[in-house]
């Protein structure tokens, strides 16, 4: 059976997806579609279950906060396939120290639940390729 990611996170015009999609060697499930809608919002559910991994990229880019609540509701349900990822630049965009320092602490809190918590895109498509 073929391996599959749940690619959540930022989404506000960041290309991290872009960038990281040819890097893996497993399965991906995009939840960005052109028009979010109730059966965008249904189908990307039913991934986030059925995947075997959830990655969450957090970048500066990011302007709500949801993709942290998901993150942490997965690192507590299913710790085993939840990978955390926090980018510190996103084009001209770079977080505050406070931000930085809150989230190393949700790193901290996914690392404790049982997840796995990286700082870069290169070592997420390693551990996706494993």
């Amino acid at each position: 059976m073929d391996k599959k990611v749940f690619l959540g996170g930022t989404v506000n015009g960041s290309d991290w997806r872009d960038k990281i999609k040819p890097k893996l060697k497993i399965n991906y499930f995009d939840p960005v579609v052109p028009t979010w809608n109730e059966d965008a919002y249904k189908r990307e559910l039913q991934e986030r279950e059925d995947c075997d991994y959830c990655l969450y990229v957090i970048t500066p880019k990011m302007t709500g906060v949801y993709a942290v609540a998901e993150v942490i509701d997965d690192s507590n349900k299913r710790p085993d396939k939840t990978v955390f990822c926090v980018l510190n630049q996103d084009e001209d965009h770079t977080f505050t120290e406070f931000q930085k320092k809150s989230l190393d602490a949700v790193g901290r809190l996914v690392e404790r639940n049982g997840g796995k918590w990286l700082d870069n895109l290169d070592d997420v498509a390693d551990y996706l390729n494993k």
